[in-house]
């Protein structure tokens, strides 16, 4: 059937057909040449092979439970042997952000939705009393670290279809915070199609297809495919660390975590903290066949210990997605022969229905496709997961009300940033709750860790209001 313009618009159409989704054209005679065009785009996006992957997973019987075991942790240093590890550590780390080997990667593929917003949250406020953007307070820390440091520090954003635009825009509008925009790259995450129960897939309009983020694990595909691999080596950076935007109280290129990564020679290596409670909604770091993964808790019923018991409460890593991917690693993600697997979820997707309108499901209809970058970790010969403080290191923003919340988030940095005038010798008056009586927020440009804090403020400031120091 010949509809398109010219060759390569026929021979898109022509896989169409012949992967059995000619339903996507539909409403072909309709549309005009710029809709004809979206669709096309969409559609020459399309990876079949991802799809055949999918479906053959859902055809799968349900699998043997997974025996899992506990992963070797590098925990919270309790001794003075364990202090004096993590101060060579330090130093390692150091010296490779002096020697300007170390690059930043921030997944920001999101939108606020969750949260009732349309925009991209990174763009989203959250500081105490400037009423900073998730952006702006990593933008400083990075600023920070590159003054401390004396070096340049690439930072790579992974965006997504939905948010490039406006995050681009955002940045220049604020004038990307101070940074160098040379050092700053926006890359595109990678796309998978929802599809139905039956395998078809969805049109979110008439001209397009219903395509989702590929999920974090697309990091390794982007960077290959955006040249900023090739950008990494050019500059000299060898290790990259990876956080995800959401998370306001990230230690953006923490020596030591740097430093136990680099020593050991690792492909890719990973933090974890203590988790809450045993049913708490986190991924938990194990090992299965002699490899660490993290087991999603939506998993963790598919999942053992040697005994045959529940891992839920005797696995307390939990996973707070920030990670070290050494560069060489990263490339090697992307040759083909180590291939991230997918994970498919049932969910609600709207859709266009025959006749031409929009649907909004009540409960789930299709499939989401999604590849999640910690799988990686069973392809590093080596890797280290070390334990942080919840409260030093992990506060989300991913709900509009409860745990992650902006509420929570708030809540976390008062506790946070009041522990450091405490640390500092000052009195903190407080709430009964246990907040602090005034709010209190340090820019990133004045310290970004508690030592850099103690070194630098002024004992002579008395707290009796709220107060912001930079």
């Amino acid at each position: 059937m010949k509809m398109g313009r010219n060759y390569k618009e026929q021979r898109v159409i022509e896989s169409i057909y012949r992967n059995e989704q000619g339903h996507l054209l539909r409403f072909w005679k309709d549309l005009d040449n710029g809709e004809r065009d979206l669709l096309i785009k969409d559609m020459r996006g399309i990876d079949f092979e991802v799809l055949k992957k999918a479906k053959t997973l859902l055809l799968k019987k349900e699998a043997l439970k997974k025996v899992i075991e506990q992963p070797a942790v590098i925990r919270i240093p309790e001794s003075s042997r364990q202090t004096e590890e993590e101060k060579e550590a330090r130093e390692k780390g150091i010296s490779c952000i002096y020697s300007s080997k170390a690059a930043v990667f921030t997944a920001a593929g999101g939108q606020s939705s969750r949260l009732g917003l349309d925009r991209p949250k990174g763009t989203y406020p959250v500081t105490p009393l400037k009423r900073k953007s998730l952006f702006q307070v990593h933008a400083e820390k990075i600023f920070f670290m590159q003054k401390k440091y004396k070096t340049a520090i690439p930072w790579i954003i992974m965006v997504s279809e939905t948010n490039k635009d406006q995050t681009a825009r955002f940045f220049q509008d604020n004038r990307y915070f101070g940074l160098d925009r040379d050092y700053v790259r926006f890359i595109e995450q990678g796309m998978f199609p929802s599809v139905d129960e039956e395998g078809k897939i969805f049109l979110r309009e008439r001209f397009r297809v219903f395509l989702s983020p590929s999920g974090h694990g697309g990091t390794f595909s982007a960077l290959k495919e955006s040249g900023a691999l090739s950008w990494l080596r050019k500059l000299g950076v060898k290790e990259i660390f990876y956080f995800q935007v959401d998370n306001v109280l990230v230690k953006i290129l923490d020596p030591v975590f740097i430093g136990y990564h680099v020593e050991k020679g690792c492909g890719m290596s990973s933090k974890c903290v203590s988790k809450k409670t045993p049913d708490e909604k986190v991924g938990v770091f194990a090992v299965t066949d002699g490899k660490i993964t993290v087991v999603e808790y939506s998993d963790l019923s598919t999942a053992c210990t040697k005994d045959g018991k529940s891992p839920g409460a005797a696995f307390d890593t939990g996973s707070i997605a920030v990670h070290m991917i050494n560069v060489d690693f990263a490339e090697q993600e992307t040759s083909g022969a180590n291939s991230l697997p997918l994970h498919i979820a049932h969910k609600a997707v709207p859709f266009i229905d025959s006749g031409g309108k929009k649907v909004e499901p009540e409960g789930s209809n299709g499939y989401k496709i999604e590849t999640f970058i910690f799988d990686a970790l069973m392809d590093s010969a080596e890797s280290v997961i070390m334990e942080v403080r919840r409260e030093d290191e992990f506060s989300p923003l991913k709900n509009k009300t409860g745990n992650d919340s902006p509420e929570s988030v708030m809540r976390d940095q008062l506790l946070f940033f009041s522990g450091w005038f405490e640390e500092a010798g000052f009195s903190i008056p407080r709430a009964s709750d246990g907040l602090p009586r005034y709010k209190l927020e340090v820019s990133p440009l004045f310290a970004v860790s508690k030592g850099d804090f103690i070194q630098k403020i002024n004992r002579d400031i008395k707290v009796d209001r709220d107060m912001y120091i930079e």
